[in-house]
């Protein structure tokens, strides 16, 4: 037998359109994110009358829908009106102030960046900008190693609504207080599917992304119940597209529920990549740490730019918390006089095994 016997033919794909499984994949309509899209909206909606519109902070768990949300938003707005610029930042791949920015510039067909400091990039930025208004996103706001840019661009944009997205619902306690007192931020927390609600959302999704009639009933309800389990439609995704996969390595004409089975039991060997990927920055601050355990944050940062040159100390301070929220890290305040935090390396947060 060869090694590609077992596998079908081009012609005999249980899948129809993969990019339907994709998490970023928006469909034409959202479900079950109607009311939270609304209040999004009235929001935006005071930048189509010439004033500036409310800023809004999102939260809620991983994988319920909230950068699906926006962006389906953001679609609307850009078929509604050229006079609105949705920029959206994904903070994990920009992080500073100078790749947001630059970003930015991208964003809005601005070629011009060669050689330029964040400074003259901010301004070529507000004066392309200013002539209209905007909508800035940032999703994975916790994952910013300068808020600072957020506080900037408030300062220097005269119409604009900013929407901050996190998983992190303690983010905002620990913004710098100018930035806070500024935005004045709404809250909207995303409610995790229920059960059908779940089942509604990948029933659509197995319906764009395979051929009619290929999985077995209790193939597709044992991934629904693993997804509302988790709450998480991400998940959810992943194990049909896995499931699809092992069914055409093995030629068979269904997605059965062996495939599903084995298809959950192997999540265990996963690890979802959201809490644990570091950018350079917070690798070369965590090894820090680890070289130094024990020291308080403003001792770290006296050592850090020794070794690798000036950095802010709110720039610093902010990628400890961050290191300390995804859990490679603690902190705990010093006993006695003065005031430090104390910061000691941990072994990195284990996910969840499912």
């Amino acid at each position: 037998m060869g090694l590609f016997d077992n596998i079908l033919k081009g012609d005999e794909s249980l899948f129809l359109d993969e990019i339907a499984l994709d998490f970023d994949y928006i469909p034409k309509v959202l479900k079950h994110r109607e009311n939270e899209q609304q209040y999004v909206a009235t929001c935006i909606k005071p930048l189509l009358q010439e004033r500036s519109g409310r800023n809004l902070f999102i939260t809620g768990k991983p994988g319920i829908g909230k950068t699906a949300a926006i962006k389906w938003v953001l679609r609307e707005l850009k078929q509604e009106t050229n006079d609105i610029y949705p920029i959206f930042i994904n903070c994990w791949k920009h992080d500073t102030s100078f790749k947001i920015v630059n970003y930015i510039c991208e964003q809005l067909g601005y070629t011009f960046t060669h050689n330029k400091k964040t400074d003259e990039l901010m301004n070529n930025v507000a004066a392309i900008i200013n002539k209209k208004a905007a909508v800035f996103v940032f999703d994975e706001a916790d994952k910013l190693q300068e808020p600072g840019v957020i506080y900037n661009l408030f300062e220097e944009i005269n119409k604009k609504s900013i929407i901050l997205i996190t998983n992190d619902e303690n983010y905002i306690s620990e913004l710098d207080p100018r930035i806070k007192s500024r935005l004045l931020l709404d809250a909207l927390v995303f409610r995790p599917y229920n059960f059908e609600e779940t089942k509604s959302i990948l029933k659509e999704r197995r319906d764009f992304a395979f051929a009619k009639n290929v999985w077995e009933e209790v193939a597709f309800e044992n991934i629904v119940k693993k997804s509302y389990e988790l709450k998480d439609i991400r998940t959810g995704l992943h194990l049909m597209k896995e499931a699809g996969v092992l069914a055409e390595n093995t030629s068979s004409k269904k997605i059965k529920n062996e495939h599903a089975t084995k298809i959950i039991e192997n999540l265990k060997a996963y690890k979802l990549k959201d809490s644990t990927e570091l950018t350079e920055d917070q690798k070369i601050t965590l090894s820090l740490v680890k070289e130094n355990s024990g020291k308080s944050i403003k001792e770290l940062h006296e050592i850090y730019e020794k070794r690798y040159g000036q950095v802010p100390y709110r720039t610093f301070f902010d990628r400890i918390k961050q290191l300390e929220r995804i859990g490679n890290i603690s902190t705990k305040d010093k006993e006695g006089p003065g005031k430090s935090n104390i910061v000691t390396y941990g072994t990195v947060k284990k996910l969840n095994e499912f």
